[in-house]
């Protein structure tokens, strides 16, 4: 049998296979479809899908990383769109800036503030890793610094005590991806 992907060894866990299989396909009719039909895929919903985990599933890292090409051809194709629409240009950058002035007013707190925090007994992101990266980010943001898509998408933090919300850094950084691939 063949499949789309390689899998784990049947005592490691990996995405299942089907759910997988089921998302691939219905990206697939959306990408393919007229361009003028709705779609329930689009860039974003390629970010945040999860998949249940179960042993002898797909491999994960091959599978995020297709999903990372897939959604960077989908961004690309919304981009083509909204280029094409009267005004559109003028628009799409506008938007992204914007969201980009939102990103900058958040990285402009004082590091150790920029997020809520978890509770005492209850584990976040490490502050000091977070700030860190931030900071790269405000460099990339305010003089070009270099910094790809995928250093967002794949940063990775430590869990500790008392540590920065999670969601609300995980939604940051989407946004900040977000962004960036509005202005390749």
């Amino acid at each position: 049998m063949s499949s789309t992907f390689p899998r784990t060894r049947k005592s490691v866990p990996g995405y299942d296979v089907d759910h997988v299989e089921d998302f691939l396909e219905e990206a697939r009719r959306a990408y393919t479809a007229d361009p003028s039909a709705l779609s329930v895929v689009s860039s974003s919903t390629i970010r945040r899908i999860a998949f249940p985990m179960t042993k002898g599933g797909y491999s994960p890292v091959h599978v995020d990383a297709a999903l990372e090409r897939l959604e960077d051809a989908f961004a690309q194709r919304e981009r083509d769109r909204a280029l094409a629409a009267p005004g559109g240009q003028d628009a799409w950058f506008a938007q992204a800036r914007e969201t980009a002035q939102v990103v900058l007013d958040r990285l402009a707190r004082p590091a150790g503030e920029r997020f809520s925090r978890e509770g005492q007994f209850t584990r976040g992101y490490d502050v000091k890793q977070v700030d860190a990266f931030l900071d790269r980010l405000v460099d990339y943001f305010q003089s070009g610094a270099p910094m790809s898509v995928e250093e967002v998408r794949t940063v990775a933090f430590s869990p500790v005590r008392h540590g920065y919300s999670e969601a609300k850094v995980d939604y940051l950084l989407e946004t900040v991806v977000r962004v960036m691939l509005a202005v390749r």
